[in-house]
């Protein structure tokens, strides 16, 4: 796989501060919900493409639906863009749902929980 130049890197990041801006504040979709965030942009070198990772801290319906309403949204996010952001040609989104948040807080919980019954254990024996 291709290392980002400084410009991709540059571009990416400037992509998703605006992206997550458009969304929280210019799309009124119902469908979305409100804590849906823009964890990372691909953008591809030739801007014609870009994938967004979606994080949306919530029940799987509520990810599923976020989902529908962004894609339902696509055209209006991608004008907004253009508008906000000057590159040579707006990439076409692809909405991906991200869910390594959601992975890594169930990760913590496990391991939380396994700790407690080391110490349990560790107690009983000192009893």
């Amino acid at each position: 796989m291709r290392k980002n130049s400084i410009k991709n890197t540059r571009i990416n990041g400037e992509v998703q501060k605006e992206l997550s801006n458009i969304i929280r504040e210019g799309v009124k979709d119902p469908r979305i919900h409100p804590m849906t965030s823009v964890v990372a942009v691909e953008v591809a070198p030739d801007l014609k493409h870009c994938k967004v990772y979606i994080s949306v801290l919530g029940d799987e319906e509520s990810q599923k639906e976020t989902m529908v309403g962004l894609k339902s949204a696509e055209g209006y996010i991608r004008t907004q863009l253009a508008r906000t952001v000057n590159l040579r040609n707006t990439p076409e989104l692809t909405f991906v749902l991200d869910q390594s948040i959601e992975y890594g807080v169930n990760m913590s919980k496990l391991i939380d929980s396994v700790n407690k019954d080391l110490v349990r254990e560790e107690e009983d024996e000192t009893d």
